[in-house]
């Protein structure tokens, strides 16, 4: 099984949201990654990034969230322009695994057609809820003609362990990881909005924009666990680790 990460946008927000300390003027610029599983029984992605649209009209797509979290990709950036550079196209992936409901998690949704459709049963209950868009969540981006199969715990998606969904609630109801197991380089676990930075795992942080503290805090320990087991962590928008990592075409395997 190869494992490529991919660029899925730029986003820009107060620093402050994530890091205690931090001065309240203080910007943040933060990867959007997606990630690309080539299983011998399909092609898996877990996340899809930005909608392109976001680049030249932010507030039509995400409303007032875009005052929040900025989008700042360079022009063309995209999921689907990122698996174009690695010999893929959207039609080519047989599987979507959304860690959570954000724009910025399911924002390519839309191109993947023929791709069957994961998350977790209380994300999609959030989701639905009366003023779930004040909660960042927007309809446009997962409401599809596509099913999105809601998932009651982990989830094992080929059967053999080597890509199995992890409930990670407290940045949202629903967010869940991904435990991806790779012959080569190792175990991953890819933490998504549970870390957003390395630092809030290493100090107990919880994000000002956490849904619930207690829950994320109890996912950190969840987490610490598989990295006590030998996993690296891969965080949702840490750009500092975002350097260090085989990108694009490279890949791990």
């Amino acid at each position: 099984m190869k494992m490529n990460v991919l660029d899925g946008g730029r986003v820009r927000m107060r620093r402050r949201i994530f890091v205690p300390d931090a001065a309240k003027e203080e910007q943040i610029e933060m990867p959007v990654i997606s990630t690309l599983f080539r299983h011998p029984k399909g092609n898996v992605l877990f996340d899809t990034g930005c909608h392109p649209s976001v680049e030249t009209d932010a507030d039509a797509r995400w409303g007032g969230l875009a005052r929040l979290m900025t989008p700042i990709a360079a022009p063309g950036t995209s999921v689907v322009a990122a698996l174009a550079q690695v010999g893929f196209q959207p039609d080519d992936i047989d599987i979507v695994v959304n860690s959570h409901l954000h724009p910025d998690h399911c924002g390519c949704n839309c191109f993947f057609r023929k791709a069957e459709f994961f998350c977790h049963a209380a994300e999609l209950q959030a989701a639905e809820a009366e003023g779930a868009d004040a909660q960042g969540y927007r309809r446009v981006e997962w409401d599809l003609p596509m099913r999105l199969n809601p998932l009651a715990g982990s989830h094992d998606l080929f059967g053999d362990g080597r890509l199995v969904t992890v409930p990670l609630p407290g940045h949202t109801p629903g967010c869940m990881g991904l435990r991806a197991e790779l012959s080569g380089d190792g175990v991953f676990l890819l933490a998504s909005d549970a870390v957003t930075l390395k630092r809030n795992l290493d100090r107990d942080e919880v994000p000002m924009n956490a849904w619930d503290r207690a829950q994320l805090l109890a996912s950190y320990e969840t987490v610490r666990a598989e990295e006590a087991r030998g996993a690296t962590v891969i965080c949702g928008h840490d750009d500092a680790q975002w350097q260090t990592l085989r990108t694009g075409a490279e890949g791990y395997a």
